[in-house]
């Protein structure tokens, strides 16, 4: 692996390396691309359907096949070249959202064309997603890994931040086909960066079965409490804890808010998500690692609950709206904290062989977001948008509260051995 290192330090240390630095600067384009396609699909089809159902439906596309398929992808991120496995996901998801930007320019597009391509994309990120968290320790040294996984967290979580805004003023000024033109050309400008990168990959030789393979990785987590617990709480964090993203259509009507509004109340969570990762600083190496982990866990709950209770009491105000802009920035900083201290014990210490299974199954939980939405907005029906959420934030504290109490081997991980 070439180095020709520039100094950097800290969180920016990872930099260094010069693949790391390419493979970074592409994902840029692609997780942009992945923020305004999911910001996109979302409002088209909430204008198309005026449903809170549909937009679950939505989410279920968004996640399902995603969840399906993970556990092969991290078979196959172990088994072939990662660069060529990424390519081809590249190039597959640009092809899709080209589709998508016709079908929507020529005023022919339906619900259901919507969810069908939705669950195509997530189909293929169940490949690209384990290759993109196995590539990552290829491309650096071990003692950087804290900063790749910040600095990889910076990408999704600045993109949040700015994409959504940019993409309410496009929604505004232009229409929901120039922003999927615009996401095509995300894709691929990653599958161009990939393709640049002189790096061979090759996979690790495995017997047996992709079942097996699968299995092997399932049996690995299942009997290390650390891996398991940590997985079950990242599962959490996203199914229970961001569910509300999903229905932000539905809550901006609550809060009688245009296409701007819409985007920077999603624009919201992502600043929230860069704060929480510059926040963090010596936390990862704090003794109290474990105790800093579930804190932040709980307190995120606190934050979603002033956020339910803005939109279902006040609703059509100036003030609502800036408390809920604070509540899910709150909110989103410290699910972020805890995710990144989360996956980086995860990525110090799996073994290699089975580090695309055993990540993969972890990035399965960033589909439980949309998942959590399609509860959420089924149970909307019975009570409120506001009241579903606010149910689904109870059952993480549960969650969080169980395990703080029984779990020892988790509230007393110390960033110091790790």
């Amino acid at each position: 692996m070439a180095i020709n290192v520039i100094e950097f330090s800290g969180r920016l240390g990872a930099l260094k390396y010069p693949f790391f630095r390419r493979y970074w600067l592409g994902s840029f384009a692609s997780v942009g691309a992945t923020q305004l396609q999911v910001m996109a699909l979302g409002w088209l089809l909430f204008e198309l359907t005026e449903s809170t159902l549909m937009l679950g439906y939505l989410g279920a596309a968004a996640s399902i096949p995603t969840l399906a398929m993970t556990l092969f992808g991290g078979a196959l991120a172990d088994s072939i070249d990662k660069r060529k496995l990424m390519l081809g996901t590249s190039f597959l998801m640009t092809l899709l959202l080209a589709w998508l930007a016709v079908l929507d320019y020529l005023e022919i597009v339906t619900p259901w064309h919507i969810i069908v391509i939705a669950a195509a994309i997530s189909f293929i990120t169940g490949f690209d997603w384990p290759a993109r968290t196995a590539i990552m320790p290829s491309l650096i040294e071990r003692d950087e890994m804290f900063s790749a996984v910040a600095l990889s967290a910076i990408v999704w979580q600045s993109s949040r931040m700015i994409v959504p805004a940019l993409g309410g003023l496009i929604l505004v000024v232009a229409d929901t086909w120039v922003a999927f033109v615009l996401c095509t050309a995300g894709f691929f400008s990653m599958f161009l960066v990939m393709l640049s990168m002189n790096l061979k990959l090759p996979g690790l030789s495995f017997q047996g079965s992709p079942l097996e393979k699968v299995a092997e990785g399932v049996r690995f987590i299942w009997h290390e409490p650390t891996f398991l617990i940590l997985t079950i709480l990242s599962f959490a964090a996203m199914g229970f804890g961001f569910a509300y993203i999903q229905l932000m259509p539905a809550f901006s009507a609550i809060l009688s808010l245009d296409e701007s509004g819409y985007g920077f109340l999603i624009s919201a969570t992502g600043f929230g998500s860069v704060a929480g990762t510059l926040l963090i600083g010596d936390f990862q190496r704090s003794k109290n690692l474990g105790r800093l982990m579930l804190a932040t866990a709980l307190a995120s709950c606190f934050f979603l609950y002033g956020f339910t209770a803005m939109t279902s009491i006040f609703k059509h105000s100036d003030l609502a709206f800036a408390i809920c802009i604070g509540c899910v920035f709150a909110a989103s900083a410290l699910n972020s904290m805890f995710m990144i201290m989360a996956l980086t014990v995860l990525q110090l210490r799996v073994p290699e062989e089975l580090r695309g299974r055993v990540l993969g199954i972890h990035g399965m939980c960033y589909s439980f977001g949309p998942l959590g939405g399609l509860a959420a907005g089924a149970l909307a029906g019975y009570v409120t948008t506001s009241g579903a959420i606010a149910v689904l934030a109870s059952c993480y504290v549960a969650l969080i509260a169980v395990i703080a109490l029984r779990y020892s081997v988790i509230r007393n991980l110390s960033g110091q051995t790790t």
